[in-house]
């Protein structure tokens, strides 16, 4: 009885009819409760990344506690590059597991452990000594992610039907959103403050625990391990073209990414009471566009890459066009700005996860997202330092730097073979 309710909420989530037809019997049959498995999971992990955001809340802390700003500006290329790069190696030991659901078990709990160690330095040091430790366990969590980024999508592939994936990501990016937004609520009517955001981190790591404690239950079939440790080989970025043309795409659509700090400083409003209000923009533009992005990325993730990539460029460029104008400092002009260039960023990570999902091969998907992502990391250093070099300028630089590039990633995105 509870296998056919859970399969009936999960089909109703993910408009299916019918059992997967690209998966096992078995598989098929533990559908429906893997598919609530993930959502839950998913959720829980996404609330904890709102509420611990480099880009917003560890950077507001860090200032905070009286780090030094050379410690602050290497929150987001820590989290970044550290969630990325060291994919390619970790995929030889997730090729090496019988059951992937262990690899992302072991990364959610490094997360939450790394979590809990940011919110007791918080509690208990400044200055510099702080920031400093803040940074290294920042490292153990975005290594940490990485694990958990290299072994999900083959999870996904092996416990969820095509067509229905983009709605379990989508579907948790949209209830994840809804918890963030009441936290950015409370920060806009309390005010910000160290002891509320502290709690706040503390409960990441709560949820990061409690998730790699629900994902252990996953329903999972053994896989074949690699004899050769699953390392990715590099050749298939030329002996697969499509595989090659989805990381030039991706590639160009990283400026969603670095794009926010620039919008903050264009507004000209980045004072640190305005934390809840930068966590609502961005919360916001999750909620009310997660679930769509995932179900339209279930019927073209390729044309969602197109479309988050044109979103992207209008948003950024808009952007300096009213700085320009002088509408910079004006309220709620440029969180305006950021709401939609969040949207377009929300579409990316849709788009690209659900096409990577339905592109590889049923047994190297693993492979090709660490190669994918140990490549993209090496571009958002790149992007990152180029967008540096031209900030030099004017932020209005470094955002035209950035909307040049997304309206490259839709051209790109419009070559790539569609896979669903």
């Amino acid at each position: 009885m509870r296998n056919e309710f859970s399969e009936g909420v999960f089909r109703t989530l993910a408009g299916a009819d019918g059992p997967a037809a690209d998966l096992s019997d078995k598989a098929a049959r533990a559908e429906g409760a893997n598919g609530l498995r993930h959502t839950a999971s998913l959720s829980m992990t996404k609330v904890a990344d709102g509420l611990i955001d480099p880009k917003l809340v560890l950077s507001w802390l860090m200032q905070a506690l009286g780090a030094p700003a050379v410690l602050v500006g290497m929150l987001v290329p820590i989290r970044e590059a550290g969630a990325l790069l060291p994919q390619l190696g970790l995929a030889a030991w997730v090729g090496r597991l019988r059951h992937k659901k262990w690899a992302w078990v072991v990364g959610s709990l490094g997360q939450g452990i790394a979590a809990a160690v940011i919110a007791l330095v918080a509690l208990t040091m400044e200055g510099g000594l702080a920031g400093g430790l803040i940074c290294a366990a920042l490292a153990v969590l975005a290594v940490s992610r990485a694990a958990c980024s290299v072994s999900f999508k083959e999870i996904l592939g092996k416990t969820v039907g095509k067509s229905r994936r983009g709605a379990v990501t989508g579907t948790a990016g949209s209830a994840s959103s809804a918890a963030v937004l009441v936290f950015a609520g409370i920060l806009i009517w309390q005010g910000s403050s160290q002891p509320l955001v502290i709690g706040a981190i503390g409960l990441a790591a709560v949820l990061w625990i409690c998730a790699a404690g629900l994902f252990s239950t996953l329903n999972e079939e053994p896989s074949e391990t690699d004899d050769r440790g699953g390392m990715p080989r590099l050749s298939l970025l030329w002996e697969d073209r499509n595989f090659l043309r989805f990381i030039i795409t991706r590639g160009l659509l990283v400026g969603t990414a670095l794009a926010p700090p620039y919008l903050v400083v264009i507004s000209e409003r980045a004072e640190l009471d305005q934390l809840g209000a930068l966590i609502v923009a961005s919360a916001a533009a999750s909620l009310l566009s997660s679930y769509v992005w995932g179900r339209m990325s279930d019927r073209s993730s390729r044309k969602v890459l197109m479309l988050a990539g044109i979103v992207a460029a209008v948003a950024l460029f808009a952007g300096i066009g009213l700085a320009q104008a002088g509408y910079g400092g004006v309220p709620y002009v440029m969180p305006a700005v950021l709401f939609i260039l969040m949207i377009a960023y929300h579409g990316v990570r849709q788009g690209r996860s659900t096409y990577l999902v339905d592109m590889a091969p049923k047994d190297q998907k693993a492979a090709y997202a660490a190669l994918a992502n140990t490549v993209i990391g090496t571009l958002l250093l790149i992007a990152g330092i180029g967008g540096g070099l031209a900030s030099l300028i004017s932020a209005q630089a470094a955002l035209a730097v950035f909307g040049a590039m997304s309206v490259g990633g839709a051209v790109a995105a419009y070559t790539l073979d569609e896979v669903e």
